[in-house]
This record gives C-alpha cells, sequence and structure tokens, in this order.
C-alpha cells in the first residue's frame, strides 16, 4: 500500500478523533497546553495500536467485532457525552461559566474517548492482516496523523468556543456533538434501518 493511500486512510480514520477534539476545546474554552498534549497523545496512541491489534487478531474474530464495534464505539461515546451534558445542564442551573467539571482530557474520559475514536482502526488492522500487508509502518504513520489532527482540532474548538461567545453553553454543544457522533455511528452501521 503506497504513502499517500495510508495517508488518506489515516486522516479518514482521523474524523471522529478531529470532531471530539473540537467539541473538547471548545467544551473547554481555554485548554491547557497539557490538554492538547494529553488528548493528541492519547489519541495518536490508540490510532497506532487498534489497527497492530487488528493485525495480531487476524482473521479470527474479525467476525465477532465486525457485529459488536460500532456499539462498543456508541457506547463509549454516548457514556461521556451524558457526563458532559449533565455537566453542562448543572453549571448552566447554577450560571456557572468557568472551565467545565467534565474535564475530556484527563482519567477515564480520555481512555473512553480514546477507545471510542480509534475502534475503527482495528477494523484497519484485521483487513491490514487479509490483505498481508506490514502493519508497524502504517499504523506509525496513522497514529502521528492522527496526532496532529487532533491538536488541531482542540485549537479549531477553543477557537470556535471564544469566537462565538458560547460561554456556558460550550461544554453542552460538545456533549450535544460526541451524541451525535455516537448516532452517527449506528447510522452508518445500519441501525436504524
Amino acid at each position: 500500500m503506497s504513502l499517500y493511500t495510508v495517508a488518506l486512510l489515516a486522516i479518514a480514520l482521523s474524523m471522529d478523533a478531529f470532531a471530539v477534539a473540537v467539541a473538547s476545546g471548545c467544551s473547554l474554552r481555554s485548554p491547557q497546553p497539557r490538554q492538547y498534549l494529553r488528548l493528541s497523545v492519547a489519541f495518536g496512541f490508540f490510532q497506532f495500536s487498534m489497527p497492530v491489534l487488528g493485525w495480531y487478531l487476524g482473521q479470527s474474530v474479525r467476525g465477532y467485532m465486525e457485529a459488536w464495534d460500532h456499539w462498543i464505539a456508541f457506547g463509549l461515546l454516548a457514556w461521556v457525552g451524558g457526563a458532559m451534558l449533565r455537566s453542562a445542564v448543572a453549571a448552566l442551573k447554577k450560571r456557572e461559566t468557568s472551565c467545565p467539571a467534565v474535564d475530556p482530557t484527563a482519567g477515564r474520559n480520555l481512555w473512553l474517548l480514546s477507545l471510542a475514536t480509534s475502534i475503527d482502526a482495528l477494523a484497519v488492522g484485521l483487513s491490514f492482516a487479509i490483505l498481508q500487508q506490514a502493519i508497524w509502518g502504517p499504523a506509525a504513520l496513522i497514529g502521528i496523523i492522527c496526532a496532529a489532527i487532533t491538536a488541531c482540532g482542540v485549537f479549531l474548538g477553543k477557537a470556535l468556543a471564544r469566537l462565538c461567545a458560547l460561554s456556558g453553553w460550550a461544554e453542552l454543544l460538545g456533549g450535544l456533538t460526541l451524541l451525535g457522533i455516537a448516532g452517527n455511528i449506528l447510522r452508518e452501521h445500519h441501525v436504524f434501518g
């Protein structure tokens, strides 16, 4: 597989991570450098490791993973999105405009988002195994591109939060975005019909 093809694949795989990063940047309104780093490194690492894991799983569990991967991603995104919504509603009731109570770049939220946005990369690793393609180089490129796109997404979210003066509504928008991504995953897998 050519470098160009792998780069395009990496960009496509990074779109969920980008959307979550924009929502996170918007929610945080003024992300710190450590938050950029944590989100970018975690998303990049998971986008790197999932194809490798998929490669090693090979065809043995392919059918099972394809049957459930979208439900796993939906559940993880819905969990974090729901937590952000609850936090936003509580803050809006109190008329708070400070930083959100749910930091998408820390702790369990970070790992859940990283896993949820990289599950499709597991399927890519499975397909690489089926095609008998090498995995380490493409996986590294996928991880690096995803990390860069994630940082750009957080920056864009920060700019949108300031530009639109979303204030206390930013976290609400972030939670709704995550729930929208979760719903879209189910739509793409034809769960709704």
